[in-house]
């Protein structure tokens, strides 16, 4: 049987303080050692994450970790039938995007009794990019449109969005870099793309520590750039309007991510639909420890 298709890095703690912030204070970390697909499946199964599990309506999500996505797994998934890669690339991708908008919540919940000249307040204005360093207390129109800007991704989404985007974690750019959603990156340090489209300017790929910072970088990204206005505007008029804030809808704001357009959105829709995401909606984290997926010698 093939090494698993994402491998670990065996020094596990260098990636301990991505994971701690998402347990609670009775929470510890642990550790699984698995080395094929065999035992991955069996890891799903001991949690209860499978497919007749999702089917029979459980939504608990395990808070499963890795820290990089492997070379080998382009080769690796060419092994395997199409339903077991996807079914691989959701699990282990789901928990990432279900922990990311945790620390959103948490960013939001703390929002709303924060002073408005708290030091913590300044550095979330910066991260959100609703105003600089220099800004001494922030304006109550400052204010609110960090709560605009502070606010979940639906897992729907970002699921279809990733596997559009990365090929299933197959592409060169999630193997070099843990690129799941295609961002560019203008400061030099991009990946290069084998075709540099020359009007569009000096541009790379983003690349990632881990996967996690590539669902964190592409929530911030969502929910600060100028091309997504419509997204986070429709996002805040669904909550206005106490309606469920879904990946399916808010897909249609997407027109800006892709040159594609309409296209670009009418294949969201259809990853969704084909892959029957849109109940990801529903899913949350189990209480458990943050597992730590390792490579086993």
């Amino acid at each position: 049987m093939p090494y698993l298709l994402l491998i670990i890095s065996l020094l596990f703690c260098t990636a301990c303080s991505d994971t701690q912030e998402h347990q609670t204070p009775m929470q510890k970390n642990e550790t699984l050692k698995i080395n094929s697909i065999a035992e991955l499946s069996q890891v799903f199964k001991d949690l209860n994450y499978t497919s007749a599990s999702w089917k029979a309506g459980q939504r608990e999500v395990p808070r499963l970790y890795f820290s990089k996505i492997s070379k080998e797994w382009k080769s690796t998934s060419d092994e395997l039938s199409v339903k077991e890669k996807k079914n691989i690339f959701f699990r282990l991708i789901t928990p990432l995007v279900l922990m990311s908008n945790e620390d959103i919540m948490k960013e939001k919940k703390r929002l709303k009794h924060e002073p408005k000249d708290s030091q913590w307040l300044k550095e979330l204005a910066v991260k959100y990019r609703v105003s600089t360093k220099d800004d001494e207390r922030l304006s109550d129109a400052q204010i609110k449109k960090l709560n605009k800007r502070v606010d979940i991704v639906p897992p729907s989404l970002a699921l279809a969005q990733a596997a559009e985007e990365s090929g299933w974690g197959t592409s060169r750019f999630a193997a070099q870099g843990n690129a799941l959603f295609g961002q560019w990156d203008f400061s030099g340090k991009g990946m290069r793309p084998k075709e540099q489209r020359k009007k569009l300017g000096d541009y790379g790929l983003a690349r990632f520590d881990t996967p996690l910072d590539s669902v964190k970088g592409y929530m911030l990204n969502l929910n600060t750039t100028a091309a997504y206005k419509k997204f986070r505007s429709m996002r805040q008029q669904l909550r206005q309007q106490d309606k469920p804030v879904t990946g399916w809808k808010l897909a249609e704001s997407l027109d800006k991510y892709s040159e594609r357009g309409q296209e670009y959105i009418d294949g969201l829709h259809q990853m969704m639909s084909y892959n029957k995401l849109q109940p990801v909606d529903e899913a949350y984290l189990s209480k458990g420890p943050t597992i730590h997926l390792v490579r086993s010698n």
